[in-house]
């Protein structure tokens, strides 16, 4: 039996990670940010009677990591696993948004996974082994327009992670990185960064000169939540890579991921560029015309 440690268990992936490791009968310490936001996670671990717990956390908050991890430890005796999931975005071009909402996706996105696992890492040494698994995103390899704040988060986490795996892999402590394309989970309505009603988040700047760019990529994110994947495909991955033997860094979950990791190395700038705009549907922005749908001249 292994112990696992997952954040941001409310729903999406980590929801479904917490079920797919706890059902194959490992012990699985779900970290929410609410406790109200549980329940329904809670009421299929009582009906399925399964080794699940449930720890409050929020990602943001490294100075309560030690007590968590001692709590953990107290309670399971190890880490085996520790899947770092919990993340956030907020909607808008990066002129637009505050420096709050930048550091809050900075500190939720990159320093809550890197200072967890810091404080997880002296107990793994100790054991001599252990497997931490970093929930990325093709965000963190391919940026877009309208999308920097969370792209600088993802591509930070990637960089400290392919580093840090070289650092740690002498005491058997393997990393990995997981990309995927779009599934369906919380992320945007979690931040009040999407509606059917009205696409912008609330209080976004009135007179934006980004607004035509945001409004058309929120809808391409609405558009596109009909074809969204299911969290479970992740979750699938995650137990494949739980038990691998840690020479792959990069795990593309699905095929827009692994077209997209294909495509992007041994590109030229030139290429990558015009890779991400076709990828991103914004060539049109970049060449300084009216949206696709537009009816101005």
């Amino acid at each position: 039996m292994s112990v696992v440690v997952i954040t941001g268990c409310s729903s999406g992936i980590g929801f479904e990670s917490a079920l797919a490791f706890a059902r194959r009968g490992d012990r699985v310490h779900a970290c929410v940010r609410d406790m109200d936001r549980s329940e329904h996670l809670k009421a299929l671990a009582r009906e399925e009677g399964l080794d699940l717990h449930f720890n409050l956390l929020d990602v943001t908050k490294a100075e309560t990591f030690p007590d968590f991890v001692a709590g953990v430890i107290e309670q399971s005796e190890k880490i085996d696993v520790l899947v770092n999931n919990a993340g956030i975005l907020h909607a808008g071009a990066w002129e637009d948004l505050s420096e709050a909402q930048a550091r809050s996706v900075m500190e939720t996105n990159f320093f809550g996974p890197l200072l967890l696992t810091r404080a997880v890492l002296p107990r793994m040494r100790a054991r001599g082994k252990g497997y931490i698994i970093m929930i990325s995103s093709l965000s963190g390899i391919a940026g877009l327009a309208g999308d920097v704040a969370y792209s600088a988060s993802k591509s930070a986490l990637e960089g400290a992670t392919e580093a840090l795996r070289h650092e740690v892999d002498r005491w058997g402590i393997r990393l990995a990185l997981v990309q995927g394309g779009q599934y369906a989970t919380n992320i945007f309505s979690a931040n009040g960064s999407e509606s059917d009603s009205d696409l912008l988040p609330p209080n976004y700047p009135g007179d934006s000169a980004y607004r035509d760019l945001v409004e058309f990529k929120l809808r391409q994110a609405a558009e596109g939540r009909s074809e969204a994947l299911h969290p479970q495909i992740v979750a699938k991955l995650l137990l494949q890579i739980a038990d691998s033997d840690g020479s792959t860094l990069r795990w593309p979950a699905d095929d827009l991921a692994r077209h997209v990791l294909s495509t992007m190395h041994g590109q030229s700038d030139a290429d990558r560029d015009t890779f991400l705009r076709m990828a991103g549907g914004s060539d049109w922005w970049s060449s300084g015309k009216g949206t696709p749908d537009s009816t101005q001249e």
